[in-house]
């Protein structure tokens, strides 16, 4: 069993209209030992932008730490909060510096520019980034999500749509994969609040 896949994940980011989501499934276990349903993988950097971490989930925190040290000492800095994108490139630096003992960790970068516009990258161990107008997946269940996201995904959807279409993909992409699911959270950045939702989905 690869070392991705030893405590599972499904995470899902999408792009709307002037507004993004982000959610992650619920289960932590061990290989195939669920041990508790309240874990999420999605972190909140600022209230424009959250981060999505699949893989160890030992690893996982330890990067969102020293994510949110250097994120603290660029905003005591420059007395402002990080733009996605210079976090994703911040990010990326960060694990290519790890490259010859990674974080197994594969992070989703999700948020809004100041000027409104979605932004939404996922990369590898090593920080190879990758940028989508439309959605990104990380985790154990890709080949359901993908199927379900591409099929559903459509251009300048409204935060309820958005919110709406994130949920069916997730419950449906992680009810496939016996290593995801157990409940799920999804998070809508709109330019003026945060909508956070728990969602209930099947259990065994």
């Amino acid at each position: 069993m690869s070392i991705f896949s030893y405590n599972g994940a499904a995470i899902v980011a999408m792009a709307g209209k002037e507004c993004v989501a982000i959610g992650s499934d619920l289960r932590f276990g061990v290989q195939l030992q669920t041990i508790t349903c309240d874990t999420p993988k999605v972190f909140k950097v600022h209230d424009k932008l959250y981060l999505g971490l699949s893989g160890l989930q030992t690893d996982a925190q330890t990067l969102y730490q020293k994510l949110m040290f250097r994120h603290n000492m660029y905003k005591l800095r420059e007395e402002r909060d990080m733009k996605p994108s210079t976090f994703s490139n911040m990010l990326s630096n960060a694990l290519y510096e790890r490259r010859f003992g990674p974080y197994f960790a594969a992070p989703v970068v999700a948020g809004l520019e100041p000027d409104g516009t979605p932004f939404l990258s996922g990369m590898d161990t090593i920080g190879a980034v990758e940028t989508a107008k439309d959605f990104m997946i990380t985790g154990t269940s890709p080949d359901s999500l993908y199927g379900m996201c591409e099929s559903m995904w459509r251009p300048d959807m409204e935060p309820d749509e958005l919110f709406e279409t994130v949920a069916q993909c997730l419950m449906s992409g992680s009810d496939r994969d016996a290593l995801a699911g157990w409940g799920a959270v999804i998070h809508v950045i709109t330019k003026d609040k945060v909508i956070s939702r728990t969602l209930k989905t099947r259990m065994d």
